[in-house]
Order: C-alpha cells, then structure tokens, then sequence
C-alpha cells in the first residue's frame, strides 16, 4: 500500500504547484510593496552591517541589469518569457512528482512576480544587497531568491536519481 507521499510521487501535482506558486507571488508582490512604502530609491537600510542591506533599486533589464538601455523591446519580450516560463511550468507540474511540483512552483512564482513588475511597472523591483564589505552583488528580491531555489532544488532532485530518472 502506498503512504501519501509515495502516492504524490507517482503523479501529477498540480495542486501543489498551484499553491506554491500563489506564496511565492504573493509574498514577493507584498515585500515589494511593503518596501517601496518603506524605503527611497537612493536610500539604504542596513540590517546586518558589512553584509546585508535592504535598497530600492528599478532594473529595467533582466539578470544583473542586462539589456537595461534597451526599454522599448526587453519590456515585452522578457515579459513573455516570463508568462511562457509559468505556463510551460504548469504543464510540467502536472505530470511531476511533488518535490519537482515544488520547484516549479517556486520558478513560477517568481516568473510572475517579475511578470507583474516588469510589465506593469516597467521594470523589476529589487531590494536585496547582499554584500562583504564593499564587494556586492546586484541587488535582487524575492521573486529572484524563489526563481535560484526553485532551479537548485530541482538540480539537487536530479542528481539524486541520476541520468535516468
């Protein structure tokens, strides 16, 4: 007889997708709301000094501001790659395991929390500058945290079963 989670093992888990991908939005459009209230472009907030502050920065490019100079088309066009990139995941889901539902909620999530940024604010909002001393990395959010989880699990999920599986 199967436990339930060796049954979510063996089909489709759209439902768990669905429900991670909801908390990875709505927590990402909330800390960004939050922030933008809370915090002014330029200013910064230190939380743990010489390694993390909180800013309000507007990348109106993609990964680390690539592509930043070019607003007329990155706009749409990472907009839908980011709408194809949660739909694509949808379909995925629902033939995956639940650990690999999660990670493509998690993907998801954060696909559409920049969808909604970058279409509808014309550009992505990010408030995460991590950094030692004074080497930081770009700043970036929680869409972007879930979206390098999301892949990192499901790489650790594959290596686990190996090539085949």
């Amino acid at each position: 007889m199967l436990s339930g989670l060796d049954y979510g093992m063996e089909r489709g888990s759209p439902g768990i997708f669905f429900i991670v991908t909801l908390i990875v939005f709505l927590l990402d459009q909330a800390s960004k709301f939050f922030l933008a209230g809370w915090i002014r472009p330029g200013t910064m907030v230190e939380l743990i000094p010489g390694v993390l502050n909180l800013v309000q920065v507007k990348n109106t490019g993609v990964a680390f501001g690539l592509f930043a100079h070019h607003l007329t088309w990155t706009r749409y066009f990472f907009s839908a790659i980011n709408l194809f990139a949660a739909v694509f995941l949808f379909f995925l889901a629902r033939k995956a395991s639940w650990p690999k539902a999660v990670c493509y909620g998690l993907i998801a999530g954060g696909a559409l929390g920049n969808f909604v940024d970058r279409f509808f604010r014309g550009g992505v909002s990010d408030f995460i500058d991590l950094h030692l001393g004074p080497y930081h990395w770009p700043a970036f959010n929680l869409a972007d945290s879930a979206i390098t989880i999301g892949v990192l699990l499901y790489l650790g999920i594959s290596f686990k079963k190996g090539p085949s599986g």
